[in-house]
């Protein structure tokens, strides 16, 4: 018990929630702001895969790191676009197209990188971001260390969330992407041009998505490998529902699952010879998942989510 208590009290345990949250959030709130539109996009895991090579390969062909994340954020965009053409425009089943987008992203990823950097006995590194020291709050006893010696990028995707919210439920843009969520008809009805808005919020949400899979191979690692993402792709399609479609909550359920992430490993690593690791593998799976049963018997979902939009038709 005193191990456990020690544990939650290490500022260390804070901080490497914030760091695996990271990507979780940009994946999330890219993924919140598809389906706000009506547009659900299974093409995450890949295009965050995507996004962590070109984000990795920018930098090291020169580069400086936020080149590579900006880079990563078009690639994202461009994959967004593809999956606005194939299922806005031509009305394909946004199932199949994002998991197609998923499998192309991913090997066109490691297609690119092996061209790029051949086989070696180990893969090359970069110099990635480095915790920003803030001036007095770094130095204050728990908290700077475990809020204040973030990189760069977790501040990004925090404000990005809390920018997000605004956008969506405070500005006449927000509003036009809940209405096309809910009922693209009546928004057309009052001007808005639904398609418009969907191959938007497509385009904007995987480059968000890009950018998180930039933050593994700029941020949190130096290099990149093909299964660096490891499913968190999927993990941000559940965070939404969990999030009842709202930014906000989003961050929330990024750090939650985060935080079990976090725990499990010094669990592990205190109790790894007692208990079978793949015990401890298992705990912010099983704990996610029960969390995601409790808030999704709330959850309201966006009633024209999936349903493909045509101009005139009722």
């Amino acid at each position: 018990m005193t191990a456990l208590f020690d544990t939650l009290a290490s500022a260390g345990l804070w901080a490497a929630t914030l760091r695996i949250a990271t990507p979780l959030i940009f994946g999330t709130l890219g993924a919140v702001l598809c389906e706000r539109s009506g547009v659900l996009n299974l093409g995450i895991e890949g295009i965050m895969t995507f996004g962590a090579m070109v984000g990795w390969l920018t930098v090291f062909n020169g580069g400086d790191l936020w080149a590579g994340m900006l880079a990563a954020a078009l690639a994202g965009a461009a994959f967004g676009l593809l999956h606005a053409l194939l299922t806005v425009t031509l009305g394909l089943s946004q199932h199949v197209t994002g998991l197609g987008i998923t499998l192309f992203a991913s090997s066109l990823s490691y297609f690119l990188f092996r061209l790029n950097v051949p086989l070696a006995s180990s893969p090359p590194t970069i110099e990635p971001f480095q915790p920003l020291s803030i001036p007095f709050l770094s130095d204050l006893p728990f908290f700077g260390q475990a809020v204040f010696t973030q990189t760069a990028p977790t501040y990004l995707a925090i404000l990005m969330a809390v920018f997000m919210t605004y956008v969506i439920f405070r500005t006449p843009l927000g509003l036009a992407i809940r209405m096309t969520g809910e009922n693209p008809h009546a928004a057309e009805a009052q001007g808005i041009n639904p398609v418009g808005i969907r191959y938007g919020t497509i385009m904007v949400g995987s480059a968000l998505m890009g950018t998180g899979g930039a933050f593994l191979t700029l941020s949190a690692f130096n290099s990149f490998f093909p299964t660096m993402v490891q499913g968190r792709g999927w993990i941000c399609i559940a965070l939404v529902v969990f999030a009842s479609w709202r930014p906000g909550r989003a961050l929330l359920g990024a750090l939650l699952f985060a935080f079990f992430d976090a725990f499990q490993l010094r669990l592990q690593a205190a109790l790894g010879g007692i208990i079978p690791y793949q015990i401890f593998l298992m705990i912010p799976y099983f704990l996610s998942i029960a969390a995601l049963a409790v808030m999704a018997r709330r959850a309201r979902v966006p009633q024209a989510l999936m349903q493909p939009y045509r101009r005139g038709e009722r």
